[in-house]
């Protein structure tokens, strides 16, 4: 697990993420990281968390946030809480980076879920050198990450039951998460 103001460098995705508060100082109450997304980089797959909350704060640039299929810029102080069950995505859609704080509440095993992001683009960029695109293994990576941390994140688009077969298919090839 992280320890405090750890950073899980994951560039190859265009994200690097600074952790701030872990549940353990928030005695489980929150996972709080500053985010760097690069520029032009997009966040995850459209999502929701079933059982915690999720705020944005924009500390630098500009978060363009989808809730309900709609996307909405947020600027330097703009603040948005999406509630539990609400499918999202994000993305820096600009040429320069967005510095975004952000915050999973309760915590849950968020912490878990994004070491284990990081490991995976670690692993799949060979160290950070090269860069990630979708492609059939990174996404059975994710899919078997997203499954195994499901009361966490539920992925919408691709559908849960794509994420479901990706994660069998991985299952048999033997890969661990």
């Amino acid at each position: 697990m992280p320890e405090i103001h750890q950073t899980l460098d994951m560039t190859p995705i265009g994200a690097i993420f600074h952790i701030v508060k872990t549940p353990g100082q928030t005695n489980g109450q929150s996972l709080e990281m500053v985010w760097e997304l690069l520029p032009y980089s997009g966040g995850t797959p459209l999502h929701k968390h079933p059982s915690a909350d999720e705020t944005y704060k924009v500390l630098e640039g500009e978060l363009e946030v989808n809730t309900n299929g709609q996307w909405q810029i947020l600027k330097p102080g703009d603040e948005m809480t999406i509630p539990k069950g609400i499918p999202h995505t994000f993305r820096n859609a600009a040429d320069t980076i967005t510095k975004v704080y952000n915050m999973h509440t309760p915590a849950l095993r968020y912490e878990a879920y994004f070491v284990g992001l990081h490991d995976i683009v670690n692993k799949l960029s060979e160290g950070g050198k090269k860069p990630l695109k979708m492609n059939l293994r990174v996404a059975t990576h994710i899919a078997m990450l997203m499954k195994k941390y499901s009361p966490e994140i539920v992925s919408i688009n691709p559908p849960n039951f794509i994420m479901s077969l990706l994660n069998w298919i991985g299952k048999i090839r033997g890969l661990k998460i």
